[in-house]
């Protein structure tokens, strides 16, 4: 056996007692900022109810020892089949924002995806010896879009994730109940300077600078304005999943924004499997939306994922720890998915795809007392 330290009794143990410890140090509405769902948070509750209802079935006698969690996500080498999602914001939880993310996220040998509203410089996204995809909101400001666009390129981002089900925000009761507006320390400086949105409510600064007409056409336009590897996030129906690759599209993400847009939408988890059917190998596949574990990623695995994007844990250890927080939650998330991998008896990756599944109704997981 390798020697490794001892835990310490208030060293956090999985990614909720992240989540706790983040609660007590934050202000209650930006807590609910980065917790809160839109509507009456159903589609939030669905996302990590279909994780518990998702059950593996182990292998045996695989003499698993130790499990091999490092893969490629759209090309690129990662310690774990994990990147971390696009979140705007950052400094919002914490001062070091984005940067100190992204530092944690390339020590830890995983890609980090920069954000279009970001709080700092693009250039501060891109650190040494990181990985960096680069989200895209599609602008009213065309012009600012292409200067996304190439900048990404010039930063040598591996991917560029276009979102894709945010034409405007979703109604996100907590933050109207608590009158949340974006500090201006946090306000995304890669914008022109009157549309930054100090001051002004998630929506209302939405509704100013994304443009809600993005179609197809405008997909046709970007695979044709970039040489990067074009992404798409916020796929749930695997019509759209069809079309996307057949225009060229190199990767989807099987998202529902983590239930933070249509409330009542379909939980990814539960979306993937048609999806990865659909496409098949015709381009990469990933998931986000409820990933709160290492299991979680297993059945991620098993039901077809590449991979998944990681989102509000990164946050919570920002908030409690800045760089090294989030590097704790990265550790903690390889930790739990080696041993989950081994225990199911899945030496690696390609061996955790194979995995089987069975799903609990959700009349019998009602029934547990």
């Amino acid at each position: 056996m390798t020697d490794r330290p001892a835990v310490q009794a208030t060293d956090p143990l999985t990614l909720a007692d992240v989540e706790d410890r983040a609660r007590a140090v934050l202000a209650p509405e930006v807590y609910d900022f980065v917790a809160g769902g839109s509507g009456a948070e159903s589609t939030l509750d669905a996302n990590r109810a279909a994780f518990d209802r998702c059950h593996l079935v182990p292998r045996v006698l695989s003499g698993v020892g130790t499990a091999d969690t490092t893969t490629t996500l759209l090309g690129v080498p990662a310690s774990l089949p994990v990147a971390v999602a696009p979140m705007a914001f950052h400094a919002v939880v914490h001062p070091d924002g984005e940067p100190a993310v992204a530092r944690a996220a390339a020590a830890a040998g995983l890609p980090f995806t920069g954000a279009t509203l970001a709080g700092c410089p693009l250039d501060e996204l891109a650190v040494p010896g990181g990985t960096l995809f680069f989200q895209l909101y599609w602008l009213r400001d065309r012009a600012r879009t292409e200067w996304l666009i190439d900048e990404a390129e010039r930063l040598g981002a591996r991917a560029l994730m276009l979102t894709v089900d945010v034409p405007f925000m979703g109604r996100r009761l907590r933050d109207l109940r608590n009158g949340f507006a974006v500090p201006a320390h946090a306000a995304p400086v890669n914008l022109p300077g009157g549309q930054r949105g100090g001051g002004q409510s998630v929506g209302a600064h939405a509704a100013a600078v994304i443009d809600p007409t993005l179609t197809w056409s405008d997909l046709e336009w970007l695979r044709r304005r970039t040489r990067l590897p074009l992404v798409l996030k916020g796929i749930l129906d695997p019509a759209d999943a069809r079309r996307a690759a057949d225009l060229g599209a190199d990767g989807l993400v099987v998202s529902n924004h983590g239930g933070r847009q249509l409330d009542g939408a379909v939980p990814g988890l539960l979306a993937l499997p048609a999806i990865r059917d659909e496409v098949g190998g015709a381009c990469e596949v990933l998931v986000d939306s409820g990933v709160r574990s290492g299991t979680d990623v297993l059945r991620a695995l098993a039901l077809g994922a590449s991979g998944v994007l990681l989102g509000r844990p990164v946050l919570w250890g920002l908030a409690v720890g800045g760089e090294q927080g989030v590097s704790g939650v990265l550790e903690l998330l390889r930790a739990e998915l080696a041993t989950s991998m081994a225990l199911a008896g899945a030496p690696d990756v390609a061996a955790a795809a194979r995995l089987g599944v069975r799903w609990a109704s959700e009349a019998s997981e009602r029934e547990k007392p």
